[in-house]
């Protein structure tokens, strides 16, 4: 069984993937809403989880307003949304096929 393919980018693809300078991009590292691997800018690696982040985290920047403390903790509850959201589901299920039996 093959594990799944993992896509990494350089901070030169990452730009180019998120429409982001790397000034935007290290600013978002720095407040903690992206984790690349690599210790500087140059080494990072970025995950296409991350060009996915990057690209919400710009757009709630830019479309409400928020400096990156509230970037950061708008992403943080859209998640905790997501993941209640899944348990809700998951319980419904489980509570459905309860009630037939």
């Amino acid at each position: 069984m093959s594990s799944p393919l993992i896509v990494e980018l350089s901070m030169t693809e990452f730009c180019e993937a998120t429409d982001l300078s790397d000034v935007y991009v290290i600013e978002i590292v720095e407040h903690g809403i992206l984790e690349p691997q690599g210790s500087v800018p140059k080494d990072w690696r970025f995950t296409d989880y991350e060009l996915t982040l990057a690209k919400r985290a710009a757009k709630l920047r830019h479309d409400l307003e928020l400096d990156w403390e509230g970037v950061a903790l708008a992403l943080d509850l859209l998640e905790e949304v997501q993941l209640l959201r899944a348990e809700n589901r998951m319980l419904k299920q489980r509570l459905g096929r309860l009630v037939v039996e």
